[in-house]
């Protein structure tokens, strides 16, 4: 089996020893997304919300680098640095998913890199 590299300048460097994603075995698997701005590398402000959606806009810039959309992910693991957030980031992260929403798992953590709120992984399928 062998594995492509998913990398993009649409979403945030990898800030460590890591690949944004790659495809291997079918599958699309993303690294944790936090709500890195891609053009200057620090977390957007503005809260949970705000963290939300820059998380998606870079779910979503290496989702399209690999040729796929949101209707091709099947996994997300959500992580929160409290649990108080859920609902909010629900909210969001539902908008992205309107239709055949993929499986899911939402944990609370002690602490996220650089202090984010809110980190978010991806498996999709490839087609």
């Amino acid at each position: 089996m062998s594995k492509e590299i998913i990398s993009t300048d649409q979403a945030p460097k990898a800030i460590g020893p890591y690949s944004q994603g790659v495809k291997a075995g079918g599958f699309l698997f993303l690294s944790g997304a936090i709500a890195l701005d891609p053009a200057t590398g620090e977390i957007c402000p503005g809260g949970i919300a705000a963290e939300t959606e820059q998380v998606m806009k870079n779910i979503a810039a290496l989702l399209a680098a690999s040729g796929l959309g949101f209707g091709d992910v099947v996994k997300t693991v959500i992580y929160l640095a409290q649990m108080g957030d859920f609902a909010a980031v629900n909210a969001i992260y539902g908008r992205f998913f309107p239709e055949e929403p993929p499986a899911r798992v939402t944990v609370e953590v002690q602490g996220l890199p650089r202090g984010a709120l809110v980190e978010i992984e991806i498996t999709a399928l490839c087609r």
